[in-house]
This record gives structure tokens, C-alpha cells and sequence, in this order.
């Protein structure tokens, strides 16, 4: 893994000069922007149980869905187009730094713009010093759920990019399977065939890949290890996943 730090700098400079980097950059910050405004307003109409920071984190998905799609969209896809890949392996670098190169550039990124939305938490601090408005707690828990259940969105990004040349429909296919992670599984765990006694374990599973509960649980400060295990075995299933179909195609061409 010597290449590992050069391929990640490298990888890094790349997602900088790139357009849909800062596409992805404007559009999170105007959506969150947005909503947290629009939570704020309803705390002051009226009192809420709820913490600002816990509602600010409950619409995650939605930059999720866009975000990592065009983070990760052309990180092996492009390479596969334009025959840089192929030429790239043919030295001394493994298929495994250069995916994992991809990966952690990405997810550094993916935190990084997650991580500007504490300016958002601080100017409200700093207007109006409420402690009702920054309770710690769920602040807190809902950073450090985004930075666990990041490693499998941008692994799945990753993921999506190595099965195509086109950085269209990897990102299509991304967010096919974001979508399927987040509101697919919920959907599934609240469906009705899967009370049947036959069924119980699929929805046993069904019930603990919640990702909204997850975030609750998170927010409440309940670290539960089962749910990082899941996190963190998913991005790696991903991210082998994603070294065995840039071996694959390497072998087909």
C-alpha cells in the first residue's frame, strides 16, 4: 500500500477541479440551508419537543441521494472511459489502492461538506445562545451517524462507478441503491407479509437495517455496535465488490 497516500492526493486534486464537486457542494448547503431555516421557523411559532439538530438530521437523505452520486460518479467510471485505468494498473499500483484511494478521497470530501454545516449550529449559538436550540446530545449523535453511514453510501458510490464507463448512469445506479438503503429497507420493515410466522427472520433483519432508526438511536445517544458493524461491513462488501469488477473488466478487455 506504499501508492495508497499518493493515489488519495492524487484523487483529491481531482474531485477539487471538478465541476460536479461544487455542484454537489452548492446544492447540499442551499438544501440544508433550507431546511434548517424551515425548522428554526416552526421552533419559534410554537414549542417544540424535538431539538433543532434532531430535525435538521432527519432529511440526511435527501443531499445523500445527490451528493454522493456526483462525488463518486466518475471516480472509476471516467478512468474506464478515457483508458487511464487500465493504463494506471499496469504499473506498480494494485487494484486495491486505487479503490481504496478513490473511496477515502471521496469520503473525506463527503465529511468535509457535511462538517460545513456546523457554521449553521454556530451562528445560531452565537444569536441566540439558547440551550434549548443546541443541545448537545443530538448534535453530537447526528454527526457521528453521518460519518458511520457515509463509509457505505460513498462505498456504494465507488461501487456504482466501477460497473459502467459512463459517469451518468453510475450515478444513476447509485442512487438507485441509496434510495433502496434508506427508504427501500424502512418500507420493508413496515410491510405487512413479513408478520407471517415464516417470515420472522427476514423481517427481524429487516427491522434492525432501519436507517432512520439508526439515526434515532444515534440522536438519543444509543451507540449500538450491531449498527456500526453494519455500517462499516457494508462499505468493505461494497468496496471488494467494487475491486473484483475492476479485475473482471481489466480481464475482459
Amino acid at each position: 500500500m506504499r501508492h495508497f497516500s499518493t493515489i488519495i492526493s492524487h484523487e483529491i486534486r481531482s474531485l477539487l477541479y471538478s465541476a460536479s464537486t461544487y455542484i454537489a457542494a452548492v446544492l447540499f448547503l442551499l438544501v440544508m440551508a433550507f431546511f434548517f431555516m424551515a425548522n428554526l421557523e416552526e421552533f419559534t411559532k410554537s414549542p417544540q419537543e424535538t431539538a433543532p439538530a434532531t430535525l435538521f438530521f432527519q432529511i440526511f437523505w435527501i443531499p445523500v441521494w445527490f451528493m454522493v452520486p456526483l462525488l463518486t460518479m466518475r471516480s472509476l467510471a471516467e478512468e474506464r472511459r478515457l483508458g487511464t485505468l487500465e493504463t494506471l494498473l499496469t504499473t506498480s499500483v494494485s487494484t486495491t489502492e486505487v479503490v481504496l484511494g478513490k473511496f477515502f478521497a471521496s469520503y473525506l470530501l463527503y465529511l468535509l461538506l457535511w462538517g460545513s454545516t456546523l457554521g449553521f449550529h454556530y451562528i445560531l449559538h452565537y444569536y441566540a445562545p439558547d440551550p434549548r436550540l443546541m443541545a448537545p446530545g443530538p448534535l453530537i449523535g447526528g454527526y457521528l451517524f453521518i460519518a458511520v453511514s457515509g463509509l457505505l453510501y460513498v462505498a456504494v458510490g465507488i461501487f456504482a462507478s466501477s460497473l459502467t464507463n459512463s459517469q451518468s448512469v453510475a450515478a444513476i445506479i447509485c442512487c438507485v441503491i441509496l434510495i433502496g438503503l434508506t427508504i427501500g429497507l424502512n418500507y420493508l420493515a413496515t410491510a405487512q407479509f413479513l408478520n407471517q410466522e415464516a417470515l420472522r427472520t427476514l423481517k427481524s433483519t429487516a427491522d434492525s437495517m432501519q436507517v432512520f432508526q439508526h439515526l434515532a438511536d444515534f440522536s438519543n445517544g444509543i451507540i449500538d455496535t450491531r449498527q456500526i458493524i453494519y455500517y462499516v461491513s457494508g462499505a468493505t462488501l461494497a468496496l471488494i465488490f467494487s475491486i473484483l469488477g475492476v479485475e473482471y473488466k481489466l480481464l475482459q478487455s
